[in-house]
C-alpha cells in the first residue's frame, strides 16, 4: 500500500474546557486532508439510516430501537477512521485499502464491544417503552403518536422524564466508550482495560467530557435534521475528532517539577 508523507501532528496538550472544540477543529483538518475514507463511511451510515427509516416508518418502537442501536454502534462502525487519523498523526496518508485491511482483521474485541453497545441500546428502548407505556394516556404506535402525545403536550412531565432517562442511560455508555473504542484500534489491550481507561478519563476530566458529549449530540442532531444527509460529514468529523480526544485524554501527564531548597 502506498503512503504519502505528511507533517507530523503536534503532541497532545492538557485537557480543558476548550479541548472539545479543538478536537472538532483537528477532526476537520483530518477530514479535509483525506476526505474519501470519511465520506464513504458517512455515506454508508446515512444509507443505513435511510433504510431503517423506510423499513420502520410507521412503527415507532421498531424505529426507535433501530435508530438507538444505530447511533450507539456507529462509533464501532467508524473505527477505520481512527486508523486514518492515527496514520496522519504519524505522517502517513492511509487509503481505503488500509481501512479495508483493518476491517478484514476482524478484531474480536471490537465485535464484543459492539455487541455490548447493542445490548445497551436494547436496554434503553425497553426502559423508555416501559416509561411511556405506563405514563402516556394513549397507546403509542406510530411516530406521529409520539410527537402528538409525548413531545407536543402542554403539560410538563412525560417528555422531560423521557429525556432525563435517556441522558442517565446514555451517560455510562459514553463513559465506557469515549476512550475505549479508539484505544482498541490503537493498542492490543483487553476490552476491560480499555473501558477502565475510558471511565478514568471521564473521572479526571468531567467538565470537558460533558461538553464533548453535548457537542456530539448537537452535531448528530443537526445531521439527522437534514434528512440524514448531514451525517455524511458529521460521522467522519466526530470519528476523527474522537481520535484526537483519545490522544489527549490518554497522554502521559507531565511530571511536576520539584523545587530545590
Amino acid at each position: 500500500m502506498k503512503h504519502t508523507t505528511l507533517p507530523v501532528a503536534s503532541r497532545p496538550i492538557p485537557v480543558d474546557m476548550m479541548s472539545p472544540t479543538r478536537w472538532i477543529e483537528l477532526g476537520w483538518e483530518d477530514l479535509r486532508a483525506n476526505p474519501l475514507p470519511g465520506l464513504i463511511h458517512g455515506l454508508a451510515l446515512a444509507v443505513i439510516g435511510w433504510i431503517l427509516l423506510w423499513a420502520a416508518r410507521d412503527r415507532f418502537w421498531l424505529l426507535a430501537g433501530a435508530f438507538s442501536g444505530f447511533l450507539i454502534v456507529a462509533p464501532v462502525l467508524a473505527t477505520g477512521l481512527y486508523h486514518v487519523s492515527r496514520e496522519r498523526a504519524a505522517g502517513r496518508l492511509a487509503d481505503l485499502g488500509d481501512v479495508v485491511a483493518l476491517w478484514r482483521s476482524f478484531d474480536g474485541r471490537l465485535v464484543r464491544f459492539g455487541l455490548l453497545l447493542g445490548l445497551a441500546g436494547t436496554g434503553w428502548v425497553l426502559t423508555s417503552a416501559g416509561l411511556i407505556t405506563l405514563w402516556s394516556p394513549v397507546p403509542i404506535h406510530k411516530p406521529a403518536d409520539f410527537l402528538r402525545h409525548v413531545v407536543l403536550v402542554r403539560d410538563v412531565g412525560l417528555f422531560e422524564a423521557w429525556l432525563v432517562l435517556g441522558a442517565l442511560l446514555a451517560a455510562p455508555v459514553f463513559a465506557s466508550s469515549v476512550v475505549a473504542i479508539p484505544m482498541l484500534v490503537d493498542k492490543s489491550v483487553p476490552v476491560s482495560m480499555a473501558v477502565s481507561a475510558s471511565w478514568r478519563s471521564v473521572a479526571d476530566h468531567p467538565g470537558p467530557l460533558v461538553w464533548w458529549a453535548v457537542l456530539i449530540a448537537m452535531l448528530v442532531g443537526l445531521g439527522m435534521m437534514t434528512a440524514l444527509l448531514g451525517l455524511i460529514v458529521v460521522i467522519p468529523l466526530i470519528a476523527h475528532a474522537s481520535w484526537h480526544a483519545y490522544r489527549d485524554l490518554t497522554a502521559p501527564k507531565s511530571p511536576v517539577p520539584v523545587s530545590a531548597h
